[in-house]
């Protein structure tokens, strides 16, 4: 999949404003619009751009917990990942699921209201998903650096 420096500068822009409207992202690309929307819905097609989406601060809406869950599942039983990961996903305050090779198999990203609501969370949510075998809670204190952007 070959991309070029076209593709690479008009992918740089949209990340550097992704509410930017295609004028304004051509132009700061240093393309006609045609050009820049061929260019983009080519680069959907191939897969290698996913999708454009609203990043919401849930801090700002009352969430202010987050903790990062290391679990060790029990690798004994055959469908131990399926079936913790599709359990997983039905709680709703778990906002991200991680696999990983290793002594940690899974990683959840929880996120809870105050102390309170993420004590209710984790007895009641957490410690009932299938076939963990040992779990260990990192309270996030501060987000030193986010990657939401590439290097291209």
């Amino acid at each position: 999949m070959q991309v070029d420096d076209t593709d690479r500068r008009i992918l740089r822009h949209l990340q550097a404003d992704p509410a930017q409207s295609m004028a304004a992202l051509a132009r700061s690309a240093n393309v006609t619009e045609a050009t820049a929307s061929r260019r983009l819905e080519r680069l959907r097609q191939r897969g290698i751009l996913k999708g454009q989406q609203a990043v919401i601060d849930w801090r700002k809406l009352g969430w202010e917990v987050e903790v990062s869950l290391r679990v060790s599942l029990d690798k004994t039983h055959p469908h131990a990942f399926d079936e913790f990961s599709a359990a997983a996903r039905e709680v709703p305050e778990v906002i991200e699921i991680q696999s990983f090779l290793g002594r940690v198999d899974m990683r959840l990203q929880v996120i809870a209201r105050d102390m309170a609501h993420y004590q209710e969370v984790y007895r009641s949510r957490i410690l009932t998903l299938p076939h963990i075998s040992d779990i260990e809670a990192l309270m996030h204190i501060a987000e030193i650096k986010r990657g939401e952007t590439l290097p291209i």
